[in-house]
């Protein structure tokens, strides 16, 4: 007996198997929300079991959609292939990714990953989205002055941004609460003995390193300290060390140091040990993130989180709405920070 050729799986297949209707498995296909979450995973078991491939040039043509997002990584003008090198070798870029990838296929979408770092990919990426080429833009901007916030919103295409605008944009947003996190790490230094603290703070031009800077500063005046000594990096390890070194040199006596983030902290760690300062018996040193650089220091760093893949989920999600409904007003979550105690401290 000869065997019977395969048959490629049909909508009704997933329907039989999952035990709801066709038309629920078409609506938790196209992406339409108003499926009950249980009933959509359900269906998604159901298609994994059966094996069954949506068309998506019909499904585009039912939805008006093309099913996938854009991820714009942003940065300074004329940064060029610097900018390209900064974000495949930054951890905060490589958490960005990766918390957007884990929280759209869920979804059964797939970013498309483009940087805008000069005005001719701003606008590859505005007539990327005009075309239809994507639905909407997630967009991770290291430039306070980027226009692509303000472009985006012109053009009436759905986006939202990492990390509060640094001009007003009438745009959703996801941040976190850095002068809290900030608050935090000067609580903890000073619980911890520390009365001759500094501080490495980020680029001051960017929102999130002047909070930062701002709640360590008036956290350390409520305790009673009403001088901080300040070195400026750039949020990389280069530069944490470059300040640290400035430090120790200008205040040899220091036995506390926050960083505005763990890249600088890891920095500062190497130069107080190169400088035979013992971390943290001589120098606490705490960092922000809660990153990768935190647990390969050693000391492994204390540091304030930063939730980013729970932000660019959230992110993720606020856009799927917005898709959804486009009538939606702007939309910003703020998140709490919390602090981890490792041995830096």
């Amino acid at each position: 007996m000869s065997k019977p050729s395969a048959r490629t799986p049909t909508l009704e297949d997933v329907a039989r198997v999952a035990g709801v209707s066709r038309a629920t498995v078409s609506r938790v296909i196209n992406g339409i929300r108003n499926v009950d979450s249980e009933i959509q995973e359900t269906v998604r078991e159901a298609i994994r079991a059966t094996g069954y491939a949506p068309n998506q040039a019909a499904r585009s043509l039912v939805t008006r959609r093309a099913g996938t997002i854009v991820l714009v990584m942003a940065g300074a003008p004329g940064e060029g292939e610097e900018f390209a090198t900064q974000v495949f070798g930054d951890p905060f870029f490589g958490r960005v990714a990766g918390g957007v990838v884990n929280f759209l296929r869920n979804h059964g979408i797939h970013p498309v990953l483009m940087l805008a770092e000069t005005g001719e990919a701003r606008t590859e990426v505005i007539d990327f989205l005009r075309r239809g080429n994507a639905d909407g833009a997630l967009l991770v901007s290291t430039h306070p002055e980027d226009p692509l916030p303000r472009l985006l919103i012109d053009a009436g295409l759905p986006a939202v941004l990492f990390a509060r605008p640094a001009r007003p944009v009438p745009i959703s947003y996801v941040d976190t609460a850095h002068q809290a996190g900030a608050e935090l790490a000067a609580d903890h230094l000073v619980s911890r003995g520390r009365t001759k603290v500094a501080t490495i703070c980020g680029p001051l031009d960017v929102p999130a390193a002047q909070a930062r800077l701002a709640g360590f500063q008036q956290a350390m005046d409520r305790h009673g300290y009403p001088y901080i000594p300040i070195a400026e990096g750039d949020f990389t390890q280069q530069s944490g060390e470059t300040a640290m070194a400035r430090l120790l040199t200008e205040h040899p006596d220091l036995d506390g140091v926050f960083a505005a983030n763990d890249l600088m902290a890891h920095g500062a760690v190497l130069v107080l040990q190169k400088n035979g300062r013992r971390v943290p018996e001589d120098v606490a040193v705490v960092g922000y993130d809660n990153s990768p650089p935190a647990l390969a220091s050693r000391p492994r760093l204390t540091t304030v989180v930063q939730p980013v893949e729970e932000m660019v989920a959230e992110m993720a999600r606020i856009l799927l709405d917005r898709i959804e409904s486009p009538e939606q007003a702007p939309r910003s979550v703020v998140f709490d920070p919390a602090l981890v105690v490792r041995e830096s401290t």
